[in-house]
């Protein structure tokens, strides 16, 4: 009667155990799934800048919000989306512009985050269509050469040709270059520098025109002298993209 005793004590206890380790797995896929969310937080917190609207409104098809983070105030617009003060949001990485007016709001803006979303309450609230603000110039488009002579420049003194530059891009990427060729495009004030296209007559279609920006003027077939540092595969975002760019140069008017 008593090793029969022992032997139900015996199977009662491993009974025990065996719901005990039962319970313990069935919450560990839960206590798993609790911090999975917070990397996907941090990750979306990570992608742009979180805050709430003091200030929103519309504009050419447009939505511009002012957004407190808690430590600064900042200019986004997106797409048009519905949003009120108040909201949270989240605005992504975009392409700021500096010094940035508005023709339709008659307002000028220190600095605005143009992006193809805002985050609103969780959820993008804007298709991403992309395109900039209605009249501002699309400094990606290449430009055309057609009425401005190309012939008889030469090449800059221990320099290189346009397709040279092009060529040469791995070898030259972060050195100074200097390029002569005529200004075919002018566009001033975008991101708060002046953007030149440049092309000599050499290279062939996607290896002829090379944009540069800088603090100086020049105007449209204006033969010129640009020295920079060159930058490959450079991307500003938004879909402003450069197999090359000279960055911040010299430019000397001949």
């Amino acid at each position: 009667m008593k090793k029969t005793r022992i032997l139900l004590l015996s199977i009662a206890v491993m009974a025990l155990l065996a719901a005990g380790c039962k319970n313990q797995n069935s919450e560990t896929p839960a206590a798993s799934q609790q911090p999975a969310a917070a990397p996907q937080a941090e990750a979306q917190q990570a992608a742009g800048k979180s805050g709430t609207v003091v200030e929103t409104m519309n504009a050419a098809g447009y939505t511009y919000v002012q957004v407190d983070t808690g430590s600064e105030k900042i200019w986004a617009a997106a797409p048009e989306f519905a949003v009120k003060v108040g909201d949270a949001v989240v605005v992504p990485e975009g392409m700021p512009m500096e010094n940035y007016h508005s023709k339709t709001l008659n307002r000028d803006f220190d600095l605005v985050y143009f992006v193809d979303g805002v985050l609103v309450g969780g959820a993008t609230q804007a298709s991403a269509q992309g395109g900039m603000p209605a009249g501002h110039p699309d400094v990606r488009s290449q430009a055309s050469a057609a009425d401005i002579d190309l012939s008889g420049i030469t090449k800059a003194e221990g320099g290189q040709t346009v397709a040279e530059v092009y060529a040469a891009k791995a070898d030259l990427a972060g050195k100074t270059v200097n390029v002569r060729g005529k200004v075919v495009k002018f566009s001033p004030q975008i991101m708060g520098k002046n953007w030149i296209h440049l092309q000599d007559g050499s290279g062939a279609e996607g290896t002829n025109d090379l944009t540069i920006t800088t603090a100086e003027n020049a105007a449209v077939g204006d033969t010129v002298l640009i020295s920079g540092a060159l930058a490959v595969d450079k991307d500003f975002g938004y879909g402003y993209q450069y197999a090359v760019i000279v960055e911040d140069a010299k430019v000397t008017v001949e």
